[in-house]
């Protein structure tokens, strides 16, 4: 029964985290035309996160492979520094945004990334855990794509 516990808990984490980095995407998505007419860089590091977050929720959809959770982790806690940092001190060629805490598709960012950052916080923890309570031969066969043959046989 636990065994399947697991399963259920690992498919919601990976569908939750796969959700919200959708959502840090289609956030970005609406506002990318806007920041294209007035801060082109700016449009760019929007496209670059909206391929990195879809990719990653697409690697955790199919594979709920680790690294999606440390990409995605790390591209919305980035994200968020890029926030405060254009709501304090402005970003370079891009001081329109200061002090301007109330815009609502900015606050609905903060919420999907800082939920991202949780949830990934949460799975790299539970795997660590997991990893932990292996036999270390089992941990070192992990990612081969055959058996290892016996020294005996």
């Amino acid at each position: 029964m636990e065994r399947r516990d697991e399963a259920f808990d690992d498919t919601v984490l990976r569908a939750s985290g796969a959700l919200f980095l959708f959502g840090i995407a289609l956030i970005h998505f609406l506002d990318f035309f806007s920041k294209l007419a007035e801060t082109p860089y700016v449009a760019a590091l929007y496209g670059l996160l909206m391929a990195v977050t879809v990719g990653a929720g697409l690697a955790l959809v199919l594979s709920g492979a680790r690294a999606a959770w440390y990409v995605g982790g790390l591209a919305a806690a980035l994200t968020i520094v890029a926030y405060v940092m254009s709501r304090t001190t402005g970003l370079p060629n891009s001081t329109g945004d200061i002090g301007n805490w109330h815009e609502p598709l900015g606050q609905a960012a903060l919420f999907v990334e800082g939920a991202v950052v949780v949830l990934s916080t949460t799975a790299l923890a539970i795997d660590l855990r997991a990893r932990a309570r292996m036999p270390r031969s089992v941990d070192s066969q992990i990612g081969e794509s055959r058996p290892r043959r016996s020294v005996t046989a």
